[in-house]
């Protein structure tokens, strides 16, 4: 039985075999293997097609928000609020900069954090909030910014899953203080390899990123703070630059599949996402519902359907943080989503036949 790839990154990868070839021979022709001009140019393309004043590479997305925090000025005795329901990088970034977390529940309908719960989490020692634009929708950015704007606060957006997505009509990109990118190989935008970026409209922030990521260097030997190596490689750059080129039609053909799944999945039981009407997704992870999911997980892995599980496990409920003493019973929505939530296969390179193959294979099964 021929098994339905949950995301086929060899197939993605032989799309643009010859774009990505030549622009990988042309970085090892030129003899510059840090930063540089393939850096810089994938920089000012990714700002421009987030609609950014400023964007800054990075090694990785964990980085991207370290550096985010750190250039604001976040460190020890400052709160954070964060999601309950995230991977755990979110939260691992508050860590990193010794701030303190304070994670809220999220809305049942598409698992992003909560406004009212951000607004009731506000003490004298926020600094910041920091929500997830999951699974490829925007969090509910308005009342966000409006309870940053009224309490002080930087809004730092964790972006890693939603690349090209809308917000009223706007690219995810420089609606709050900085927004923070990873281009892990299953993103929508994924490098070869670790990477990462943070665009703002913040040209003084921005340039304390690209200190910060360079051992706090602006000329070699001269450093002005104390920063890290965080660069992002010109090998992933010049290949993100050629996956940029397509990230359009590539998010495009995941609506189609979205599209599909919304018109074809019929199944008692099985929730389907909600996509709020003020945004555009763009299905990072199609992730539906089921009481029994892991029984509804099993059935499809013997059809030969790969899912996955974002999340199953919630970080408060994760070894790292038991420290934090943080109750389950205190995040109800999180608990219902990581107990129900299961991802489909999706992606660009998933072929009709795929498609309605997993639709019928949940038409059919027996849980």
């Amino acid at each position: 039985m021929p098994v339905v790839p949950f995301l086929d990154l060899a197939a993605a990868y032989q799309a643009l075999k010859a774009e990505i070839d030549t622009a990988v021979a042309r970085v090892l022709a030129s003899g510059h293997y840090i930063l540089g001009e393939e850096v810089e140019a994938f920089e000012a393309e990714w700002a421009a097609y987030c609609e950014a004043g400023h964007a800054v590479g990075v090694g990785n997305g964990l980085d991207a928000l370290v550096l985010a925090l750190r250039a604001l000025g976040l460190g020890p005795g400052d709160e954070v609020i964060v999601p309950a329901h995230t991977f755990i990088a979110t939260w691992l970034a508050v860590t990193a900069v010794g701030a303190r977390i304070v994670p809220v529940d999220v809305t049942p309908d598409t698992g992003h954090l909560d406004p009212a719960a951000a607004a009731a989490a506000i003490t004298p020692r926020t600094r910041a909030i920091l929500p997830v634009h999951l699974y490829g929708q925007p969090a509910d950015l308005a009342p966000l910014l409006d309870l940053a704007a009224r309490h002080g606060l930087a809004l730092v957006e964790d972006a890693a899953q939603a690349h090209g997505a809308r917000y009223r009509g706007r690219r995810i990109g420089a609606h709050g203080h900085v927004v923070c990118w990873s281009f892990y190989p299953g993103k929508n935008l994924g490098a070869l390899g670790d990477a990462g970026a943070v665009t703002t409209n913040d040209g003084a922030l921005a340039h304390r990123v690209r200190l910060l990521r360079n051992y706090g260097s602006a000329a070699k030997y001269e450093h002005l703070l104390p920063g890290v190596n965080s660069r992002l490689d010109p090998l992933q750059a010049a290949i993100l630059r050629v996956k940029l080129r397509h990230l359009d039609a590539w998010n495009a053909q995941r609506t189609t599949v979205a599209r599909r799944y919304e018109q074809g999945i019929k199944c008692r039981e099985l929730s389907i996402p909600q996509v709020r009407p003020d945004r555009a997704t763009v299905w990072h992870l199609y992730v539906v519902r089921h009481p029994r999911r892991d029984a509804l997980r099993a059935a499809l892995a013997e059809h030969g359907i790969e899912t996955l599980i974002h999340y199953p496990t919630p970080p408060y409920r994760q070894p790292a943080y038991q420290g934090l003493a943080l109750a389950p019973q205190d995040f109800p929505v999180t608990e219902a989503w990581s107990r129900t939530c299961l991802s489909l296969p999706m992606g660009p390179q998933l072929a009709p036949e795929q498609i309605e193959r997993v639709i019928d294979t949940l038409h059919h099964i027996d849980i």
